[in-house]
């Protein structure tokens, strides 16, 4: 066999475990059963993943393609190696409940519970309940994180976890560290003097009286709830129109918008195949957080379905990096809170949409302080390898967001593989997007009709280029934030 057909062979088993492993999160996400028991996922695939595997891909041709088999096998051997380690822990979390009140707050639901049904006072009890949860359920999660490391070292030769995700996803962590750092440290200063005000006129209290879960319910934007006049989903989503995408008759993209009572109330898309096979699963509230949370998942899912199918399956399945997804789900989210968006598609007054638009910067700004803050502390953490002390974790949160933040807690805001950082290169590079667009195409670019043929264009492309060459490629620049510091300066007037 050629080293080119056995590349494909690689790929395609890849593709196949990927599939495997996205139906049955997909049927659980849905309420519903899934299709096989979780220890069948790698019945017959034993042999397959093995280091000897692994040795013959590091022979192949080709860095791009053998980087991405090489990590998307890494991924299913040490799956393999979590799985049983992984349902324990994850029947513990399962049941998992803070009381409140009377109300059993399951730890899976307590975004949506802050969000939307909570008071400060019931937030304080949360916060002493969630306590004593995490302590509890902290030997589970460590014990992922040991058998994941250990592995990583001993199988496969890694110094450490920063060199596995840095060889993985092609990014200098220690010098993402200190960029990320001094953007942060610039606007610090501006951004904790608008955040006091803010909570001071929503909660009466000062910033620094507040935490996490406060956080998270004033975030969500719910004071201007009466303002979203009761919309459907389904009757905004017809917007995509004016781009020629009919979301509800589009080749591989399928639609989850109802209120089942075993769905998850976490959105996500799913990408069990692309591009003919793309979920985007949402249970609505009702109000601003979910039009914003639609568009960011669909900005995933259209990327995905408008994939090239004529791409290499390593180039549309095997990604080993999703900041470049999370730059079109940001594109989308964003404009939802425009102006023009607010003023045309939801017939607010001008004056109400401005202001509306100027708080959601606000709280754009304060979560991208938050995961700019969970990166540095992530960064901190793996690098000194003591995973067990969550003070790097509060410490950074605390000082970056001005909220709160529990030492206990640290495992149980873990993002793996830096995911943080892919958010905080979607922020930067999203806003170099919506910039090229509105100098290309003027200040209404949302409405105009060739953006959904540039967006195609770009979404054609899948995962072949990562963050920084796409850019390149586009004719883009290089990856800056000056984009992301004007709209700042522009909404917020900060220096």
């Amino acid at each position: 066999m050629t080293k080119e057909l056995q590349s494909l062979e690689y790929a395609n088993i890849l593709h196949h475990l990927n599939y495997r492993w996205r139906l049955e999160s997909l049927a659980l996400w849905q309420g519903d059963k899934p299709p096989f028991e979780t220890y069948r996922i790698y019945e017959g695939f034993e042999s397959f993943l093995s280091l000897d595997t692994l040795e013959r891909i590091d022979g192949l041709e080709g860095n791009g393609i053998k980087t991405r088999l090489r990590h998307a096998l890494i991924d299913h051997y040490v799956q393999r190696l979590l799985l049983p380690h992984d349902v324990e822990r994850q029947a513990w979390m399962r049941g998992a409940a803070a009381a409140v009140d009377g109300q059993k707050i399951y730890l899976k639901d307590i975004i949506t519970w802050c969000q939307r049904s909570s008071s400060y006072e019931q937030r304080q009890v949360l916060l002493k309940e969630t306590r004593a949860l995490c302590r509890f359920l902290k030997p589970f999660t460590l014990n992922h994180w040991n058998v994941l490391m250990e592995s990583l070292h001993g199988d496969l030769g890694f110094s450490n976890y920063v060199e596995y995700c840095r060889e993985k996803k092609g990014i200098d962590y220690d010098r993402f560290a200190v960029l990320v750092q001094d953007l942060l440290d610039h606007v610090h200063a501006s951004y904790l003097t608008l955040m006091d005000a803010w909570c001071r006129e929503r909660f009466g209290r000062p910033l620094d009286g507040l935490n996490r879960y406060d956080a998270i319910h004033l975030l969500c934007l719910s004071q201007f709830d009466s303002l979203y006049n009761g919309h459907r989903l389904e009757d905004l989503a017809g917007f995509f129109k004016t781009w020629q995408i009919d979301l509800f008759h589009t080749p591989g993209l399928y639609l989850e918008l109802g209120q089942e009572a075993g769905k998850s109330a976490q959105a996500i898309c799913f990408l069990l195949q692309v591009p003919e096979e793309v979920y985007v699963l949402m249970k609505p509230e009702g109000g601003w957080i979910d039009l914003e949370t639609l568009w960011h998942e669909l900005g995933h899912g259209l990327s995905a379905v408008f994939t090239s199918s004529d791409l290499d399956i390593a180039d549309r399945d095997l990604a080993t990096g999703f900041s470049l997804s999370e730059s079109f789900a940001f594109l989308l989210q964003n404009m939802t809170l425009s102006p023009v968006f607010l003023t045309s598609a939801l017939g607010l007054s001008p004056a109400a949409a401005e202001e509306l638009h100027r708080y959601k910067t606000l709280r754009d700004l304060a979560l991208f302080m938050r995961y700019g803050a969970k990166f540095l502390a992530e960064h901190e953490m793996f690098t000194t390898g003591d995973l067990k002390n969550g003070e790097p974790y509060a410490r950074l949160l605390t000082h970056y967001t001005g909220f709160q933040h529990q030492i206990d807690q640290h495992l149980f805001d873990l993002a793996p593989e830096f995911y943080s950082l892919d958010y905080v290169l979607g922020w930067v590079a999203g806003a170099m997007l919506e910039r090229h667009l509105e100098e290309r195409l003027g200040p209404s670019w949302i409405y105009h009709p060739d953006t959904g043929t540039v967006l195609k264009h770009w979404w054609e492309q899948g995962y072949r280029l990562d963050l920084p060459a796409f850019l390149e490629h586009n004719g883009l620049g290089p990856l800056t934030p000056d984009a992301l510091l004007d709209r700042w300066r522009s909404v917020l007037r900060i220096p």
